[in-house]
């Protein structure tokens, strides 16, 4: 089968055997793929990564324990937990110390012909979401994190900063919830995608952001200056959630946040199941984020689309 490798910032394609399925997992095939901005960052050097990228996908599964799920359309959790530990009991198995996490910490991704995950990570697609439309299931989970974390009232002003793919996800989420969003981008067709969906959107010309504005910040700009501008505009008291992964350390003068007070929220994974009620009622739209679709061949023409300005969402295909 053919996988996509990452190696010292080096993206290739090899032929490798068919995993072997371990009791309890599934055998998947590959539909799609999306590239994220996590994946980027590995290629970059994030977690040291070198090997097989890839955790937002829908595949069919092709053999599982339970026979059920087999010819279903299925999209996975990336995280694998133990199951057993207090996280685990809590409904936390994202934050299992034991976990390996799908195409970035110790288990290969999904950027394959074929891939293995739990039967108990799977969630079927229903039949109102497209294909492709069930990429976006992981990384809008992510997206409904947020308001599992944070209480935002009805009608609050937020400001999300960054107008990438994440970015455009969470202001969907958000406005679904009641929220009054204000989207801050650089990036003119991308604001337009935000405005279609009925957001309020800000052109941050020259870096020119609003002081102390808001009293919630949701900062997704994978950019390492996206939360020292995240802070300077949050209101005393107020919450900044922190969505981006960057290689590298950040820098940020921590004097605003304690002198201010303000609350810094890590924020990563989600559930899917709040996901997978958005996209089937139609509340949050996606189709006009794919930027582009590739072949698993063609992955390093695809991880440089991806990176490319202006693209927002690059899919792989087996």
């Amino acid at each position: 089968m053919l996988a996509v490798r990452l190696d010292n910032g080096s993206v290739s394609v090899r032929r490798e055997a068919r995993p072997r399925r371990p009791e309890g997992f599934a055998l998947i095939r590959l539909l799609y793929g999306g590239i994220c901005n996590t994946d980027l960052e590995l290629q970059r050097g994030y977690y040291g990564f070198r090997g097989t990228p890839g955790h937002e996908f829908v595949g069919e599964v092709v053999e599982a324990d339970d026979r059920a799920w087999i010819g279903q359309r299925v999209v996975g959790e990336i995280n694998l937990s133990c199951g057993e530990c207090e996280w685990c009991r809590r409904g936390l198995g994202r934050h299992c110390p034991g976990r390996t996490v799908l195409g970035i910490v110790k288990h290969p991704g999904a950027f394959r012909e074929f891939l293995t995950l739990p039967e108990r990570n799977l969630h079927r697609v229903p039949r109102e979401v497209s294909t492709e439309q069930a990429v976006f299931i992981e990384p809008l989970a992510a997206a409904c994190e947020i308001l599992d974390q944070v209480r935002i009232p009805r009608r609050a002003a937020v400001a999300v900063l960054g107008d990438g793919k994440l970015g455009l996800l969470i202001g969907q989420v958000l406005k679904a919830r009641g929220v009054e969003v204000h989207q801050y981008g650089r990036h003119k067709e991308k604001l337009r995608i935000a405005a279609a969906a009925g957001i309020e959107t800000v052109a941050a010309r020259n870096g020119k952001l609003p002081a102390a504005e808001y009293g919630w910040v949701i900062e997704a700009t994978g950019s390492s200056e996206g939360l020292r501008q995240a802070v300077a505009m949050t209101r005393p008291r107020g919450t900044v959630i922190m969505k981006s992964t960057v290689h590298g350390l950040v820098k940020i003068d921590s004097a605003p946040v304690i002198v201010n007070e303000i609350t810094l929220v890590g924020s990563r994974c989600g559930r899917f199941q709040p996901a997978l009620q958005l996209l089937r009622s139609g509340k949050v739209r996606v189709d006009g984020l794919i930027s582009d679709v590739l072949p698993l061949e063609k992955a390093p023409l695809a991880f440089r689309r991806a990176a490319s300005s202006g693209v927002i969402k690059v899919l792989l295909h087996a």
